[in-house]
């Protein structure tokens, strides 16, 4: 048994008072940095709820440090630093019930992150939502257009090729719709290139704001 053996029943069974350590293991710095509460105060939360974008609270958190970094301190410092403070609610309990510093670089906190809240079973999920989208009816082409671009969007590493989107977005088009599309392309949309096919979809769904 790994007790002290001079430690009384009492002792043993009394509240640890001491502050167990958070997952992030700081590094030392060569200059003194605190956080300034007006970058705290920039920080959207993210609170791990349904629905919540995990690639979208880190490139606003991104933006944020970024743009308020003090002089002779790393962004990643700064990230280390902050993030917990983007947090709440359930996503405030995820990140205390790491392992005490397990943690010690910026990129192992955002993997740790987005393998909680984007795990590889959402990006499958997205994938077939991307690739199976269909247009509502009563739907215009910037509401849909709209809908996948939020689907990409919100998951960067989705290893869908541009020529794909556009075919996905073209078959998902109401019959009516993929007739117009054909008459704007002089022809059929799959006779164009990606890039032209692109700025054609863009021009006509700015037409349908």
């Amino acid at each position: 048994m790994a007790q002290n053996p001079k430690r009384t029943i009492n002792e043993m069974t009394s509240l640890d008072l001491n502050q167990q350590p958070l997952c992030i293991e700081y590094p030392t710095l060569d200059v003194d940095f605190e956080l300034k509460s007006g970058l705290i105060h920039l920080l959207s939360t993210f609170r791990g709820l349904a629905g919540d974008d995990p690639h979208k609270h880190l490139k606003e958190f991104h933006v944020v440090c970024s743009g308020m970094r003090p002089q002779g301190v790393t962004e990643e410092q700064v990230k280390l630093r902050a993030f917990p403070f983007s947090l709440g609610e359930k996503a405030k309990d995820w990140f205390y019930s790491l392992p005490s510093e397990s943690i010690i670089s910026w990129d192992e906190l955002k993997k740790q992150f987005l393998e909680n809240y984007f795990p590889a079973s959402r990006t499958i999920t997205i994938r077939k939502e991307i690739s199976g989208i269909r247009q509502f009816s009563g739907e215009n082409f910037h509401e849909y257009w709209g809908r996948i671009k939020h689907l990409v969007e919100s998951c960067p590493h989705h290893q869908i090729s541009d020529h794909l989107l556009i075919q996905y977005f073209y078959k998902g088009l109401t019959e009516a719709n993929r007739s117009l599309v054909d008459a704007a392309s002089g022809g059929a949309l799959y006779d164009k290139t990606p890039t032209e096919a692109c700025k054609l979809i863009k021009i006509m769904t700015f037409n349908t704001q």
